[in-house]
């Protein structure tokens, strides 16, 4: 995505324009209040010259004339003041209009930017789905889970908790033990007394253990054991 906004010269020239017609409805403004101004000497001048009511004919004539001419300089000063007033409403429609197409492209430059910010996150967010994603995968080669960040298997790899350990050792130790042969202590208990009686048998008849065998004493004392 181009992170640069291509209308951004003609950005630069829409505000250069309004700052220019801004200008010129400040410059109609000043020339409004300088032909307001003309516009009050005149009216003075010409209330200071009053008519002559007296003295020769030409300077009646030549008086009149004075004040004829500070009338028209007077409707001249009132036309300067319409006049700048008309081109200053021109020149407030011109700022409008400069502002208007100003505003449009800044419209544009906002969403472009808008869309750079948006395509930032995404891009910052596919990365860290990434290094998850990553992660995830190693950890998984090297056996560890991904949830508690500890070794699958404790006993053989040597890390994880105590607990861990102590529980697979536990697991271990059981599983040695559940191997072994099963002795019956039962059996064990019953040819030790049979062995006492055949001693006992043997002390009362005065014989060894070989002779009790041969009369079959010896198997008489087992079979009533068993």
């Amino acid at each position: 995505m181009n992170r640069l906004f291509r209308l951004g010269p003609v950005l630069r020239a829409r505000k250069a324009q309004e700052d220019a017609a801004r200008g010129a409805v400040l410059q109609s403004r000043q020339e409004i209040l300088h032909a307001q101004a003309l516009v009050k000497r005149r009216q003075l001048d010409l209330a200071g010259a009053d008519a002559p009511n007296e003295g020769t004919a030409r300077a009646m004539v030549a008086s009149m004339v004075a004040r004829q001419s500070m009338a028209a300089t007077l409707s001249g000063a009132h036309r300067m003041v319409a006049d700048a007033e008309e081109l200053t409403r021109e020149k407030q429609a011109e700022l409008a209009d400069a502002a208007k197409r100003r505003r449009a492209v800044e419209s544009m430059a906002e969403r472009h930017a808008e869309l750079v910010r948006a395509h930032d996150l995404r891009t910052e967010q596919n990365n860290l789905d990434e290094m998850a994603v990553t992660a995830k995968a190693r950890n998984a080669a090297r056996g560890i889970d991904g949830s508690s960040e500890q070794r699958s298997n404790a006993l053989r790899h040597g890390k994880g908790s105590a607990l861990d350990r102590e529980n697979a050792a536990r697991k271990t130790a059981n599983s040695v033990a559940a191997q072994r042969a099963v002795v019956n202590l039962g059996d064990a208990r019953q040819v030790i007394d049979a062995s006492r009686s055949l001693l006992s048998l043997a002390a009362k008849h005065g014989a060894g253990p070989a002779e009790l065998d041969d009369e079959g004493i010896t198997d008489e004392v087992t079979g009533s054991r068993a």
